[in-house]
Order: structure tokens, then C-alpha cells, then sequence
């Protein structure tokens, strides 16, 4: 198999688990009890815990390989039990953007990154995320978990379906060409 028939093989797959990743987060039954109590106003998001234990559940964004700060964040916020993803997310102040094709069900930008006029490097050359449809499989934000003790793993719903629990970690991570393949720690 050429190189070229393995990058092409390699592409289709992650773009096939890109829309698996989006179509789980359309399949689950909706609910019509809340999933938590509302954070009391005291209890408001602060990134001054960011670094040390978190009783609610801490979230990161990391840009990766784009190195934007203006996405990048830690913060714990406040939980009292299973809460969506989302929920979890606009608490914390993190701005998402859906493609024009899936509003909803994948992120295109986070905190207003990748800019619309930024040029993504990647090994083919680069590309300029325009948020339509799926984004390229070689440059797209991947959603990832944490367990309290445990290991990272990546997201088998979408923001608006997955719960994170008190203690757990959310993570939204750039990758380009890969990279980097899992969170840091």
C-alpha cells in the first residue's frame, strides 16, 4: 500500500469516528428532568482552583499545535452530580461553535478558535477551517474525559448528550495531523 492510499485509508477513518462522534451525540433519548441543581451564585466557576483538586469538574481547552491562547483555559466548576457537557462548558464561560451543517452535535471553534482567516498548518500544506460541514479530519477539537482516577479517554458523545461527573475532567483539544494524540496529564 502506497503511502499516499495509507494517508488517504487513514483520513477516511478518523472522519468516519468524527461522524459516529456527532451521530452518538444525536441518538440519545432526551430527558425531561434536570440533570443538576443549579451552582448557588457563590459557587461561580474560578480558575484559581484550575491547578489544584477539583470538587466539580475541572475543564480544560488546549489548542494544541495553534497555540492560541485565546481558547486556551483551566477552571474548576462547581457540580453537584451528572451534568451535561455543555451545561458544564457555558458555566465555565467556554464559547463553542458548531459547523453550519451539524449546529449542534460538533465543535468548529472554541472561544472563537480556529479564526475564520487563520491558516492551519498541517502536513498536506494549509487549510482554513470554514465550520460547514465535518470538519478536516487531519485539524479538528477532540472532546476528552477523565475519570477521578483514571485515564483519559475520548468522548463517546457529544457535548449536548455526555454527563460529567463531580471529580471528573473535560477536556477540548486541537489536534493537527494527530497531534497531540491524548491530553497532557
Amino acid at each position: 500500500m502506497t503511502l499516499t492510499k495509507m494517508r488517504t485509508a487513514a483520513a477516511s477513518s478518523l472522519a468516519a469516528a468524527g461522524l459516529l462522534f456527532s451521530l452518538a451525540a444525536c441518538s440519545a433519548p432526551a430527558t425531561t428532568q434536570p440533570t443538576t441543581s443549579a451552582p448557588s451564585p457563590s459557587a461561580a466557576a474560578s480558575s484559581s482552583d484550575a491547578s489544584g483538586p477539583c470538587d466539580g469538574v475541572k475543564v480544560i481547552v488546549d489548542s494544541g499545535a495553534l497555540k492560541q491562547e485565546a481558547a486556551d483555559t483551566t477552571m474548576c466548576v462547581p457540580v453537584d452530580g451528572p451534568t451535561v457537557a455543555a451545561e458544564i462548558l457555558e458555566e465555565a464561560d467556554v464559547e463553542t461553535e458548531g459547523t453550519t451543517q451539524y449546529p449542534n452535535e460538533l465543535v468548529c471553534r472554541v472561544n472563537g478558535v480556529p479564526a475564520a482567516d487563520f491558516d492551519i498548518t498541517h502536513k498536506e500544506g494549509s487549510y482554513r477551517e470554514e465550520c460547514q460541514g465535518m470538519p478536516a479530519a487531519f485539524a479538528y477539537w477532540a472532546l476528552w474525559v477523565k475519570p477521578a482516577s483514571g485515564d483519559w479517554a475520548y468522548a463517546q458523545e457529544g457535548l449536548a448528550t455526555l454527563k460529567v461527573s463531580p471529580g471528573e475532567s473535560l477536556e477540548l483539544l486541537f489536534t493537527v495531523d494527530g497531534e497531540p494524540a491524548a491530553p497532557a496529564a
